[in-house]
C-alpha cells in the first residue's frame, strides 16, 4: 500500500514511545497506517509476528476506546498484561466470565467515563444485548478480531459465537475493524471480510514462511514404536517444547511416561480445572519445567519467545492447526525444531472428529423456533430443548441457507439447504485430514507444501527440513509453465468453483467451494478438465 509517510513516522514514533520499539516487523506500520486513514485491515501474519501491536499502535493514535474481542480467557489476559507493562499510560480492562457481575459493570463504567482505553472481551459477551448498548453509548472507534479465522465456516476452527460479529459490531456504530490472524488461506480471508462486513478493506500479507523451524516428520508402524519415539526425542531434547496431542487421555498417559523417563512435565487439557489449567500454563512460562504435554487447548496467548521444540505425537486435524502449533517455536528468530510422529492410522481422528451434519428434525425445530423467535441462540435453545451450541450451530446453519440464496429460502427448502451445507463443511474438514496425510507422505520441501497450502508460492528449499536435508526434494524453480496461478479462480465439471493454492511441476492443488480441497494432475487440467475462470 502507499501510506502517507507522515502517517507511517506517526506510527513508528508511536511504536518507540509508547511500547520500545525501534524497529517494527513487516506489514505493522502498513497496517496501522490504514486504519489510522480510515480503512478496516484484515492482518495475516505468522504465529509471532507481532499482530496485537498492530490495534494497540491504531488504538492508542485514534480518540475513542477500542474494543478487543478475543476467544479465550488466557489470550485475553496475555494481551492486557502487554497493555499494562507498555510506556503509553493507557488502561485496559476486561468483561469476562471471570469477572463477577458488578465487576463488569465497573469495567463498562471506567469506559464510559472515558478511563479506559482497551476493553477486552469474548464473543459471547458481545452479543448480549445489556453489553452491546453499552458499549454503543461509548462509542468505540476501532474494533480489534483476534483469531479472526475463527469467523469463517470455511475456517478450521470456526466458532458459532463468531458468526454473528459482523451485525453486532454494526450495532456499535461504524468503527473501524482490524482483524487478525496466523492462518487464512484465501478463501477464508474473502470469508473474513464478508462475514465482518468489512468497508475498504486493505489486506495485508506478511508471508507464511517460518525458515529458522526446522520441520521433519517421523514415521511410524506402530503405536507402541510411536509413542517410545515420542518420549525418547522429548528427553532428548534441549531447551523448552510442547507435546501436541489429539486427545485429554493422550496427552494424560505421554506426559506420564516422559515423567517416567525422567523428564518433568505438566499436561494441559480443556478437561482440566481453571486452576490447574492457569498452573500449568504459569508453570511453563517460568520454564519449571521446560515441557508441557497438550491438546490443542494449548497455544492461544502463549508469548514465550525460546520455545525450542514442538513434537506432534499424532497427526493433528488440518495444516491450519499444525501450522499455528508449529509457529509457537522458534518466536526469538533462533534455530528451532518441528517433529511430527506420524502413523497412517491416526488419520482416522481426523475423520473421526469432522462435524457431525444435523439430523433434519433438529434442523426442522430449530428453523420453526427462528420463524418465531428469531436468530437469538440463547431463546433458540431455551425454546428447542438442544444445546446452546448445537442449537447455534443450526441457527448459522439456516443464515448460511438463507445468504446463499438470491430470493427467500422458507420451509423444507432451507432445511435442505442448511444440511447441504453442514454436508459441505464435513466434506471440506475430511479433505483437510487427506491434506495431512500428503503433508507427511511428500518428498517435497515441507516448507514450500506448507506455505503452498495458505496461497504462497516460494521458489526456493528451505534447506533445513529432513526433505531438504536429504536433498530428495526437487527444486520448486523448476515448475511448468501453466495457466493455473496460485489464487486464480477455477471451474472443474464435477467439483465446482475453486481457487488454486498450490502449482507442482506435475499437480496443482484447488480448495473447491462444495468440496474442498483437491489435488489434481496438471497434464489432465490442461486438457480441458479445470477451466480458468479470470
Amino acid at each position: 500500500m502507499s501510506s502517507d509517510g507522515n502517517t507511517l513516522h506517526q506510527v513508528r514514533r508511536a511504536a518507540r514511545s509508547a511500547f520500545g520499539h525501534d524497529e517494527l516487523l513487516p506489514g505493522q506500520a502498513d497496517a496501522t497506517a490504514a486504519l489510522l486513514e480510515d480503512r478496516d485491515v484484515l492482518l495475516v501474519a505468522p504465529t509471532g509476528a507481532g499482530k496485537s501491536l498492530v490495534y494497540q499502535l491504531a488504538g492508542l493514535l485514534i480518540d475513542g476506546p477500542t474494543l478487543v474481542v478475543s476467544p479465550l480467557l488466557a489470550l485475553q489476559q496475555d494481551q492486557l498484561d502487554h497493555v499494562a507493562q507498555s510506556t503509553a499510560g493507557v488502561r485496559a480492562g476486561r468483561i469476562s466470565s471471570a469477572e463477577s457481575a458488578s465487576a463488569q459493570q465497573d469495567v463498562l463504567d471506567s469506559a464510559a467515563a472515558g478511563d479506559l482505553e482497551f476493553v477486552f472481551l469474548a464473543p459471547e459477551q458481545l452479543s448480549r444485548p445489556d453489553v452491546r448498548e453499552r458499549l454503543a453509548d461509548v462509542g468505540p472507534s476501532l474494533v480489534a478480531v483476534d483469531e479472526a479465522h475463527c469467523v469463517s465456516t470455511w475456517g478450521h476452527d470456526f466458532r458459532p459465537d463468531y458468526f454473528r460479529l459482523g451485525e453486532l459490531v454494526a450495532d456499535l456504530g461504524a468503527p473501524r475493524i482490524v482483524a487478525l490472524t496466523a492462518t487464512a488461506a484465501p478463501p477464508v480471508r474473502d470469508d473474513i471480510v464478508a462475514r465482518l462486513r468489512m468497508r475498504d478493506p486493505l489486506t495485508v500479507v506478511t508471508g507464511f514462511a517460518r525458515d529458522n523451524i526446522a520441520l521433519e516428520v517421523v514415521r511410524h508402524a506402530t503405536e507402541t514404536e510411536q509413542r517410545r519415539a515420542v518420549v525418547d526425542t522429548v528427553v532428548a531434547a534441549d531447551g523448552p517444547g510442547i507435546v501436541y496431542c489429539r486427545t485429554r487421555r493422550a496427552a494424560e498417559d505421554l506426559a506420564a511416561a516422559i515423567a517416567a523417563a525422567g523428564r518433568q512435565s505438566v499436561v494441559y487439557h480443556a478437561g482440566l480445572a481453571r486452576r490447574r489449567r492457569d498452573e500449568a500454563q504459569q508453570a511453563f512460562m517460568r520454564g519449571d519445567p521446560e515441557v508441557v504435554v497438550a491438546t490443542s487447548a494449548f497455544g492461544m496467548g502463549i508469548d514465550k519467545p525460546d520455545v525450542r521444540w514442538i513434537v506432534h505425537a499424532q497427526v493433528p486435524e488440518s495444516l491450519d492447526t499444525y501450522y499455528q502449533e508449529v509457529g509457537r517455536a522458534g518466536r526469538d528468530g533462533e534455530p528451532a525444531t518441528a517433529t511430527l510422529a506420524y502413523r497412517p492410522e491416526d488419520l482416522s481422528l481426523g475423520r473421526f472428529f469432522s462435524p457431525a451434519v444435523p439430523k433434519r428434525p433438529d434442523v426442522e425445530r430449530v428453523a420453526a423456533a427462528v420463524a418465531e423467535l428469531g436468530t437469538d441462540p440463547r431463546a433458540v435453545a431455551a425454546h428447542t430443548g438442544l444445546s446452546a451450541r448445537r442449537s447455534g450451530r443450526i441457527v448459522n446453519l439456516l443464515e448460511l441457507a438463507r445468504q446463499s440464496q438470491e430470493g427467500p429460502v422458507e420451509g423444507g427448502a432451507a432445511v435442505d439447504a442448511a444440511i447441504e451445507i453442514a454436508e459441505s463443511h464435513r466434506r471440506l474438514e475430511r479433505s483437510r485430514v487427506e491434506m495431512m496425510r500428503t503433508y507427511a507422505e511428500t518428498r517435497r520441501c515441507r516448507a514450500e507444501l506448507l506455505v503452498g497450502y495458505f496461497g504462497e508460492q516460494r521458489d526456493d528449499r528451505c534447506g533445513r527440513c529432513d526433505n531438504c536435508r536429504a536433498d530428495i526434494a526437487p527444486d520448486p524453480g523448476d515448475r511448468a509453465a501453466t495457466p493455473y496461478a496460485v489464487q486464480r479462480r477455477v471451474h472443474h465439471a464435477e467439483f465446482g468453483d475453486g481457487v488454486v493454492t498450490d502449482v507442482e511441476s506435475d499437480r496443482l492443488t484447488v480448495i473447491f467451494d462444495d468440496v474442498g480441497y483437491r489435488t489434481l494432475a496438471l497434464h489432465l487440467a490442461e486438457s480441458g478438465l479445470l477451466e480458468p475462470l479470470d
